[in-house]
C-alpha cells in the first residue's frame, strides 16, 4: 500500500472519529460520569490533531518526492478541509460540554425528588 493512501485514509478515519466521539458523548452521557465525558472530549480533540498531523506528513512526503504539482493542486482544498474539521470538532465538543451539565442537573433534581431519604 502506498504511503499516500495510508496517510490519507488514516487521516479521514481519525477525522470521522473526532466527530463521532462527541456525538456519542451527547447521546450516552446519562450513562457515564463527568470524568468519562471529559475523556470522550480529549479523545475527540486528539483524533482531530492526529488527523491534521497526518495531513502534514502527507505534504512532507509530497515535498520529499518533489511532487510539486500535487501539492499545488490540493493545498487549497486541504486548508479549507482542515479548518472545517477543526471548527466542527470544536463546535461538537462545545455542544457536548454545554449539554452535559444541564442533563446532570436535571437528573440530580429528579433523583432528589424520588429519593425517600
Amino acid at each position: 500500500m502506498s504511503i499516500t493512501i495510508f496517510l490519507n485514509m488514516s487521516s479521514l478515519l481519525l477525522g470521522l472519529i473526532a466527530w463521532i466521539v462527541p456525538i456519542l458523548a451527547i447521546k450516552y452521557f446519562g450513562k457515564s460520569t463527568v470524568k468519562k465525558f471529559f475523556r470522550f472530549s480529549i479523545v475527540s480533540f486528539s483524533a482531530c490533531i492526529a488527523s491534521l498531523c497526518l495531513q502534514l506528513f502527507e505534504i512532507n512526503h509530497r515535498v520529499q518526492i518533489q511532487d510539486w504539482s500535487a501539492i499545488m493542486d490540493t493545498i487549497g482544498s486541504l486548508t479549507r478541509i482542515a479548518v472545517i474539521l477543526a471548527v466542527i470538532t470544536l463546535i461538537l465538543n462545545i455542544l457536548a460540554i454545554t449539554c452535559f451539565p444541564e442533563e446532570v442537573r436535571i437528573a440530580n433534581e429528579h433523583k432528589e425528588r424520588t429519593d425517600p431519604a
